[in-house]
């Protein structure tokens, strides 16, 4: 792996303290998360005394006040390191793709009303997009929030909602002009324990079991107007607006699982015997690894620029969408070209390369599809 100078001291010392946090609080309890189908939420709430929760938010509303998103990257690249992608994905969604409706769209009122749980983890976040009809479609929601009154009457339901079984605030975007498409649509804050909010069933996936997926169902919820989260139909564009972080976390996220897929397999490519040498020294396998290698060496050069476009405020959502196809394709390539160097022990479960393969799957598809990031890009062309 090429040095990377995108990080300076202070960096590599919280990198250290992460590294620690991981490797104690959560890789002890994967296997038993990954039965479970969900975290336990004991572990957040470590995470936010130790100072890994809302590092961006200002002191006062218990932040660490600290504007710098590279410090979500470190944690982003520490869990993937450990091989604990769906355990710690709580923590990276909160921080990364909820966090900024919080620190930036919410008022002044609601900040001081829910940062400080925010922060300390005793609130953990969702957002609530994709509905059983629409996937990327954002446009389509049908999801309604009727204006009653000091309230907002919201039906509909939602499906695939990360963190949705643990989390205690959720970002619902809903129709409040269901005559418009996107300038109809709002982002209402949805709170544990509101009459007629109801979460299904934990779904059942592939991959990312620790990570609890669920169905939210929404009943005549009736949620205080002091819940809008920033102007009414302006939901769509408040969205749209932070995607390009979303998509940049991401992509950071196939880069990281990656390479620690494959540092695993270089291992196992010394380790293992096959003929009377190890097999890393047959032709096939170091022309695989080498070019596997030079891939990802290739991808962190182009996420360190990523980050440093986000940092001067210059990413776009062309780039993001770029890197968000083109790094998860990569991230699935590297998993099947590893676990096929690992050979029957890459299929069995005690070996991390087999869940790592799977977890990466479903990187192609959230955060909007693999195709949708490509029609993003062809639009950008002029087509």
């Amino acid at each position: 792996m090429l040095r990377r100078t995108i990080y300076d001291d202070d960096h590599e010392l919280f990198r250290d303290s992460v590294r620690t946090f991981v490797e104690k609080e959560i890789v002890p309890h994967a296997d038993e998360w990954e039965a479970a189908g969900l975290v336990d939420t004991a572990m957040f709430r470590k995470a936010g005394e130790h100072g890994f929760l809302g590092m961006e938010v200002d002191e006062a509303n218990g932040g660490g006040g600290v504007s710098d998103f590279r410090f979500n990257c470190i944690i982003n690249e520490e869990i993937q390191a450990a091989g604990v992608m769906a355990s710690g994905m709580c923590i990276t969604l909160h921080n990364d793709i909820c966090l900024p409706y919080f620190n930036s769209v919410a008022n002044p009122e609601q900040q001081a009303r829910w940062l400080p749980g925010i922060c300390s983890g005793e609130s953990m976040t969702a957002i609530a997009m994709t509905e059983p009809g629409t996937g990327s479609d954002l446009a389509g929601v049908r999801t309604t929030a009727i204006k009653d009154g000091d309230s907002y009457v919201l039906n509909g339901s939602k499906t695939f909602i990360t963190n949705g079984i643990n989390s205690s605030l959720v970002i619902v975007a809903a129709k409040t002009d269901p005559e418009q498409a996107h300038r109809g649509m709002s982002l209402l804050v949805v709170e544990e324990g509101m009459e007629g909010f109801s979460r299904g069933r934990n779904l059942e996936k592939i991959g990312m079991h620790a990570q609890d997926t669920a169905e939210l169902v929404f009943e005549d919820v009736r949620v205080p107007a002091e819940n809008l989260l920033g102007e009414e139909g302006q939901g769509f564009f408040n969205l749209v607006g932070n995607l390009p972080r979303e998509r940049l976390s991401l992509s950071l996220s196939a880069v990281a699982h990656a390479q620690a897929a494959f540092d695993w397999t270089i291992e196992y490519c010394q380790d293992r015997q096959a003929f009377g040498q190890p097999i890393g020294s047959f032709q096939n396998s170091k022309f695989m690894l080498a070019e596997m290698k030079t891939e990802l060496d290739i991808a962190w050069v182009f996420m360190d620029r990523q980050i440093q476009a986000y940092l001067d405020g210059e990413l776009t959502a062309d780039d993001a969408a770029e890197a968000k196809w083109w790094t998860t394709e990569l991230e699935n390539r590297v998993m099947d070209n590893c676990l096929q160097l690992h050979g029957g022990y890459g299929y069995m479960e005690e070996y991390p390369i087999a869940r790592a393969w799977r977890d990466a799957r479903v990187q192609k598809i959230y955060g909007g599809t693999n195709e949708i990031m490509k029609e993003i890009v062809g639009r950008s062309l002029g087509f």
